[in-house]
């Protein structure tokens, strides 16, 4: 499972592009994301450098250090 730390998320429509921008280089990811927390994680075979770059671009950052 892959963890990241997302400062940009702040609501729910946040949580659908993620998900959305990581479903389309993975179709079959898992994708849990905390709203209040600001971290997503995804069960994925992508790497974390490919989900990180799917999530940056929907428009949001990623914060590595968590």
């Amino acid at each position: 499972m892959i963890t990241l730390n997302v400062p940009s998320i702040a609501c729910e429509v946040c949580v659908n592009t993620i998900t959305r921008a990581i479903k389309n280089s993975d179709p079959q990811a898992v994708v849990n994301i905390d709203v209040v927390t600001k971290l997503v994680q995804v069960t994925t075979t992508n790497t974390e450098g490919i989900i990180t770059q799917a999530i940056i671009e929907a428009g949001h950052t990623v914060d590595n250090e968590q």
